[in-house]
């Protein structure tokens, strides 16, 4: 049976010296690989002892110590080397072996062999090389196989992780990265190798390790894939790096600038809270005068009836006609004296600083109320004033005494407008509107009006159009605010010559359900 009949291609070896020992340690390994078609089957040399045959007979080969028992049909030898200089030898097997069989002389055998370890060598320092510059990489390097299992690390990872060589090298990837005897199938960590299986492209992605003293390290991870035969993955490449002191650093400044943030609010916040009392002060300012004639009129026609009920008894004595006109003066002064009750306790209300409590408030009351404390403003610049409120207004979650001090703003600016002029109207109208669970309140003049360009800029701090002396530009600033903080929008419409129109739109609900104007 010659070697095409029996698929293989068998090699004998003549010679069993140092030379026959290391082609045998080289080459046997291969031999259990699917595509080896020849591989050594015998050896001869007359030294049993000889470190060939010693390799020989570790590997289960025929050994004999003449070397024609290879032409015997028993070893299917289709070609014999000679690994022995003699040429004696050499001429004899030439000259006696059957036809079938060839014959590799001793120096034809060596000039290749040579070559072969010129090459072998040559790999061999460029694997040295390799290792080199692999081992020098700061980046840390792993190579996984398709069942999870590392094959390769550099020294980088090793000394980040704290492992030795021998306690990586054939472990699965999760027992060394997340210390787990199973893959990594948490619901809040994605696996890199899953990822590139998945979208067949490398992954990146910032992940938590565990070293191996159990400390937690933040490692940024790009997974590549090498793809083999037939468009399969045949390993995977982890190149990956310890960010662990970045985030600590990124945590602590996130941390201070958290604390700088929440300082500096606090700061705004009082510096808001005191231009919402230097504003409502200003209106106090503004109202001083109105009231005083407001307090003063009432409390001179008491003063009057008294000194006229005074006179009447001193004069004439108190009769039953003097009792009943006086219980007439005396109702007169309890309505007055009521009247400046409110007047004072409404002001007082409205000078008190004070925090923004959410509660459901009837928005036509503060209205009323609002329109009370101002209605001498009004009269002194003699402003007809026209209410149109709407009776079925739902009460809005909001702060009561922040948006008097709206309205006061609006009010006030609205009466500044129209000063002077001979005779202005001011409507003040409240309406529902179901669609967006919000109301209306709008305050409407018949003043000058508002040039285009300044409509942008009303609600700018310290913008103002008034004469020195009369505002710094603060109200509607703040008016704007406190709108803001109960998630509603403040809009401007108007037409120079044409009067103005401020509509304050409020969320029924509060500041939960925002509204946005166009101010």
């Amino acid at each position: 049976m010659n070697a095409s009949d029996r698929g293989i291609f068998n090699i004998a070896i003549v010679g069993g010296g140092p030379l026959a020992r290391d082609v045998l340690e080289k080459t046997y390994s291969s031999y259990h690989k699917k595509d080896v078609r020849a591989k050594i089957t015998a050896i001869a040399d007359k030294d049993l002892t000889s470190p060939g045959v010693i390799k020989a007979k570790e590997l289960g080969l025929k050994i004999t110590r003449d070397y024609h028992d290879f032409f015997l049909p028993d070893f299917h030898i289709d070609l014999i080397m000679l690994l022995t200089p003699e040429q004696e030898i050499f001429d004899d097997i030439l000259s006696s072996k059957p036809d079938h069989i060839r014959v590799l002389a001793y120096h034809v055998f060596n000039m290749f062999w040579r070559a072969s370890n010129v090459d072998e060598k040559r790999l061999r320092e460029q694997k040295e090389e390799f290792e080199t510059i692999f081992n020098a990489i700061q980046d840390l390097i792993v190579v996984i196989t398709p069942d999870r299992e590392i094959v390769e690390v550099n020294e980088a990872f090793l000394n980040t992780m704290g492992y030795s060589r021998e306690e990586v090298i054939g472990k699965k990837c999760h027992d060394i990265f997340q210390n787990i005897p199973e893959p990594c199938n948490r619901g809040d960590f994605v696996c890199p190798i899953e990822q590139v299986i998945k979208n067949r492209k490398a992954d990146q992605q910032i992940l938590t390790r565990v070293d191996y003293e159990g400390k937690v390290k933040y490692i940024e991870v790009t997974m590549f894939p090498i793809w083999g035969e037939k468009g399969k993955i045949s390993k995977f490449i982890e190149i990956s790096r310890d960010i662990t002191n970045r985030k600590r650093q990124e945590e602590e400044i996130r941390l201070r600038l958290e604390k700088m943030v929440e300082e500096r609010t606090r700061e705004l916040r009082e510096t808001h809270e005191k231009l919402l009392h230097q504003d409502k002060m200003a209106s106090l300012g503004k109202l001083a005068a109105s009231v005083v004639h407001e307090i003063n009129n009432p409390v001179a026609g008491m003063l009057n009836f008294l000194l006229l009920m005074k006179r009447i008894i001193e004069e004439r004595g108190l009769d039953a006609r003097t009792a009943d006109k006086f219980l007439q003066y005396l109702d007169l002064m309890e309505t007055e004296t009521r009247r400046v009750s409110r007047i004072a306790s409404n002001l007082l209300a409205f000078s008190r600083e004070s925090k923004l409590e959410l509660r459901s408030v009837d928005m036509n009351r503060l209205i009323e109320k609002t329109l009370l404390i101002n209605s001498n403003l009004l009269k002194i610049n003699n402003i007809r004033l026209e209410k149109v409120l709407d009776p079925q207004l739902p009460e809005v979650v909001a702060s009561e005494d922040h948006l008097q001090q709206v309205f006061m703003n609006l009010l006030s600016n609205a009466a500044e407008a129209m000063e002077g002029s001979e005779e202005g109207t001011l409507i003040v109208e409240t309406r529902h509107l179901p669609g967006d669970e919000a109301i209306v309140v709008s305050f409407s003049d018949t003043g000058p009006g508002i040039a285009r360009e300044n409509i942008s800029k009303l609600f700018e701090p310290f913008f103002t159009t008034k004469k020195k002396g009369k505002g710094v530009g603060l109200g509607l600033s703040v008016a704007y605010g406190i709108v803001q903080e109960h998630g509603g929008a403040i809009e401007v419409e108007s037409t120079p010559g044409q009067g103005a129109t401020f509509k304050v739109i409020l969320p029924v609900g509060g500041a939960k359900g925002g509204i946005h104007g166009n101010g």
